[in-house]
């Protein structure tokens, strides 16, 4: 992996926590509330959004792209979150911990993509974003059905792989989005 993707990364998932921290501070853990099943349907719609505005060209509310992949990145660390997590763990956590978990999971998904992208050797680079909001769409609809398989899988990777992937694929749209000046 090359140094200027390294930074590039971590320039990115830095916006990232930052928004997520700050909604933090507004709203507690509010979202531990949810299911893992309900954030996943966030990620649906979050893509779906994505989606529908690469095939028309158009969006109605002023919010582009780029604040929908950050969000894909946040509801994956959640959803991270909740999958380590058992219910008997408070709803409202403290400040301390939320960074704790939120840096942990950023790091092992970082270390995940670069294993990746070392052996892919960067394929995402010559891809094109509306790919990568399309295999997005596909790791959500994964994680859906082994979601109704109450997280059982027969040969495949389970949940957490999925939403690291998600994050990644997430990542490297902004990436993408920073370099074409959007």
């Amino acid at each position: 992996m090359s140094e200027h993707t390294f930074k590039q990364y971590l320039k990115e998932t830095k916006t990232c926590r930052n928004l997520f921290l700050k909604k933090n501070k507004d709203y507690g853990t509010a979202w531990r509330i949810l299911r893992t099943s309900s954030l996943t349907d966030q990620l649906f719609i979050k893509a779906k959004r994505i989606r529908s505005i690469e095939q028309n060209g158009m969006m109605k509310v002023d919010e582009g792209v780029t604040s929908e992949y950050i969000g894909l990145v946040n509801y994956c660390i959640m959803a991270l979150i909740q999958l380590e997590l058992n219910e008997e763990a408070p709803l409202e956590l403290e400040e301390k911990v939320v960074v704790d978990l939120y840096d942990k999971y950023h790091d092992a998904t970082f270390e995940l993509m670069k294993a990746k992208n070392h052996d892919y050797g960067e394929a995402w680079r010559d891809m094109r974003r509306s790919s990568l909001t399309d295999l997005i769409l596909m790791k959500i609809f994964r994680v859906k059905q082994i979601e109704d398989n109450k997280g059982k899988t027969l040969v495949s990777e389970g949940l957490d792989a999925n939403f690291q992937d998600i994050i990644n694929y997430s990542v490297f749209a902004l990436i993408k989005i920073s370099e074409a000046g959007e």
